[in-house]
């Protein structure tokens, strides 16, 4: 962690942080919208990176976190009127307990198996919204009373502070002792161990804690549109996106996933008056940032670093 406080990236991180900090004074409300769904997705991003990049766990349903925290939080508001800060907590802790429920089995299975589990687990979920459709709002969505603000900049910058602060976390954590045994764990379980570690319990550990930061953002995310559908937390499609995101952004760098999300996003949306071609050439360019840049953005500027 002193190298990180003494490298360029640190000085970076913080000068982006505060420009960013002062877009609402001078860019449209379109931007800023764009931008605050951006940050959210790389919170998506950066708690799957824990999982995957240290733990070595493909979690390819991350939006079964994500979809959990989303649809509690807006249940709760919409069924019951508890106010938002509530209901975003609660849905945070619901996360954590359905990600405990389906960590327990699945990380005592190997190979491929622990990623099919989590898969099936969006696709009970999607089951779950679409049957339970009184309570949900099924195919057609729920609708959200509340919201945490109308005021794009007040959504922006809450938005940039989750980041920051989930970005801050997650890195220390994944720097700290902790990280370091996942890091062990991912790259030779057997050996790791052998030297004394309790692998699962740690695997465990990440898995909670990619489930609350996943339940939490997907929480904030949903008072922010306003609405919870299939389509915006829970689809596959939204997983695979979180998944490019973070691999795009580097591998274990856990910063570098924010990075990716915010590419993917702001990319997307720039390119969409091509239609179809929009999907085809964000798909290609990150076809061969994996192909040419298997360290993502942030992994190929780091190992530039390293060696000047």
């Amino acid at each position: 962690m002193s190298n990180f406080f003494n490298s360029r990236l640190f000085f970076i991180s913080i000068a982006l942080v505060v420009i960013a900090a002062t877009l609402p004074l001078y860019v449209s409300g379109y931007v800023l919208g764009l931008l605050t769904v951006a940050f959210y997705f790389g919170v998506f991003a950066m708690a799957w990176d824990l999982l995957f990049g240290f733990a070595g766990e493909v979690n390819f349903g991350p939006t079964f976190l994500i979809g959990v925290g989303a649809y509690t939080a807006g249940i709760l508001n919409a069924q019951f009127g508890w106010s938002v800060y509530l209901c975003i907590v609660l849905g945070a802790l619901a996360s954590v307990i359905a990600g405990l429920v389906l960590a327990l089995p699945a990380l005592r299975v190997r190979g491929p198996y622990f990623g099919l589990t989590t898969l099936v687990a969006v696709l009970m979920l999607q089951n779950f919204i679409v049957v339970f459709a009184d309570l949900t709002g099924g195919e057609i969505g729920l609708t959200i009373p509340d919201v945490i603000s109308i005021n794009a900049g007040t959504n922006y910058w809450i938005a940039l502070g989750f980041m920051t602060i989930s970005a801050a976390i997650l890195y220390g954590l994944s720097q700290s002792p902790i990280g370091l045994v996942l890091q062990a764990s991912g790259q030779d379980p057997v050996q790791a161990g052998a030297l004394g570690f309790n692998i699962v319990k740690h695997k465990l550990a990440a898995f909670i804690v990619s489930a609350f930061f996943s339940g939490l953002s997907g929480a904030l995310l949903v008072f922010y549109f306003g609405t919870a559908s299939v389509g915006t937390v829970v689809d596959v499609a939204v997983g695979v996106n979180v998944i490019v995101a973070a691999v795009l952004g580097g591998r274990r760098t856990v910063l570098g996933a924010a990075l990716g999300a915010i590419f993917l996003i702001v990319a997307g949306e720039f390119l969409r008056p091509t239609g179809e071609l929009a999907t085809f050439i964000v798909s290609a360019v990150a076809l061969l940032v994996v192909l040419f840049f298997p360290g993502g953005f942030l992994g190929a500027a780091l190992s530039r670093e390293a060696r000047s």
